[in-house]
């Protein structure tokens, strides 16, 4: 393995110094990483951040590899400096069984370009009725800590009770997606001043709300862990908020988009904005940037959902909820966050890597910038500017709400163990992996 000399870097956007990665891990730091033959790769001005992590992510296979593959979403994560993902169970088949996860898990062994830690179905087909295999799931070679049944709403609180009672054997989570389905029925977007000047049926932000509340309540009368996915409102800020407060174990997560856009966009109906739970209010934005930077929300979650053109590329109430979001998190949290002064860089890494990788009881993933810890990483230019092209990203689906957007930051390398996986903002190609 090729032995690299991070000259002048800035780990966590602080002093810059020399880091050395050899045998897998961070070898030396400062004045001692000095060695001959390393492989230089000239750091300076750049902000070194521990390799990022995300709950969240769709990589569509097995079933949908018109959308995704394993190989091609993990592309994408590593140009988006992610080290590790987290593929939802909304596959075809589900992934509500010991045989399926194993599968994805290899499939993102075999592709190289990051870790791949499927996430394991609540239910049985995502159909909230009866649990999934779930301690088979956690005992397989994927060893699942997550279940969800992202897309769908664990919407029965006995289930809901029954999982989280259950996944406490093995220190495991239960990541719920907040919609409760009878007030969302039919809904196109968010419900407010919009949606009636749109004439589209509203999707109230009380549904994602009250779910969130009946659960942090379950989660406390059980003594369990509770994460809420992809949080976009207000009011289910101050939930979270509460039940932190009251000593709950519940955890929670926002995506790029909603910290960035809201609902006025959909006035020009372009499917592209359309997503699940749906673009909100400014207030909302505001509320949810605020939170994340009180740690109320703990992490940024990308919900990578990629679609092939044609459940895009058609009218509004047809098309598919989602969006791509991997390649561009980090430019998104950057402008939302750091570039106005709510976050710092070491403040993105708890975001962003740290607290997702505990989470998620990942052992080698969001560890600190320090000697004899593995050498998961990531380099990022924060004076880089960039125009969102999507034909030009790693995903093989094009649906980007930031799609001809001008974006802050560029990661100029991401490293596995120690093997540069992009450098120079571009993929190592494959069969010669640094």
């Amino acid at each position: 393995m090729t032995t690299h000399l991070l000259t002048g870097a800035r780990p966590l956007g602080g002093e810059p110094t020399d880091v050395l990665l050899a045998d897998g891990v961070v070898a030396a730091i400062g004045a001692d990483a000095r060695r001959a033959g390393a492989h230089v790769v000239d750091a300076d001005g750049l902000v070194l951040l521990p390799g990022l992590v995300d709950l969240h992510t769709h990589l569509r296979e097995p079933g949908r590899e018109d959308a995704e593959t394993v190989e091609s979403g993990t592309r994408a994560a590593a140009l988006g400096g992610f080290t590790a993902v987290h593929a939802m169970a909304n596959t075809t088949p589900t992934q509500d069984t010991a045989g399926v996860v194993e599968q994805v898990w290899r499939l993102g062994r075999d592709a190289g370009w990051c870790d791949v830690h499927p996430v394991g179905a609540v239910t049985v087909g995502l159909a909230g009725d009866r649990l999934a295999e779930l301690s088979a799931m956690a005992r397989s070679a994927a060893a699942v800590r997550v279940f969800s049944d992202d897309g769908k709403c664990v919407h029965d609180p006995v289930v809901m009770r029954r999982a989280l009672e259950y996944v406490k054997a093995f220190d495991g989570v239960v990541a719920q997606h907040a919609q409760e389905p009878r007030l969302t029925e039919g809904a196109q977007m968010h419900e407010g001043v919009v949606s009636a000047e749109l004439g589209l049926t509203g999707w109230p932000a009380v549904a994602e709300e009250a779910v969130i509340a009946r659960d942090v309540l379950l989660a406390e009368h059980v003594g369990s862990r509770l994460h809420v996915l992809h949080l976009s409102t207000a009011g289910s800020v101050e939930i979270v908020r509460w039940a932190k407060a009251r000593g709950i174990d519940v955890t929670a997560e926002v995506t790029p988009h909603h910290l960035m856009l809201t609902d006025e966009l959909v006035r020009g109906y372009d499917p592209r904005f359309k997503v699940n739970p749906p673009l909100r209010t400014a207030e909302d934005v505001e509320a949810v940037r605020q939170g994340l930077a009180d740690g109320t929300i703990d992490t940024v979650g990308t919900d990578h959902a990629p679609h092939p053109r044609e459940d895009k590329d058609c009218e509004w109430a047809a098309a598919a909820f989602g969006m791509t979001g991997l390649e561009t998190a980090l430019s998104v949290v950057q402008a939302a966050m750091v570039d106005t002064g709510r976050m710092t860089w070491a403040d993105v890494a708890r975001v962003m890597s740290t607290a997702p990788a505990r989470i998620g009881r990942l052992t080698g993933q969001g560890r600190p910038i320090a000697v004899g810890e593995p050498a998961n990483l990531t380099l990022v230019d924060p004076a880089a500017r960039r125009v969102v092209v999507p034909e030009q990203q790693a995903t093989l689906s094009v649906n980007s709400p930031f799609a001809g957007q001008e974006l802050p930051g560029k990661v100029v390398a991401t490293f596995l163990r120690g093997r540069a996986t992009v450098l120079d903002g571009a993929l190592v190609p494959a069969g010669g992996h640094a």
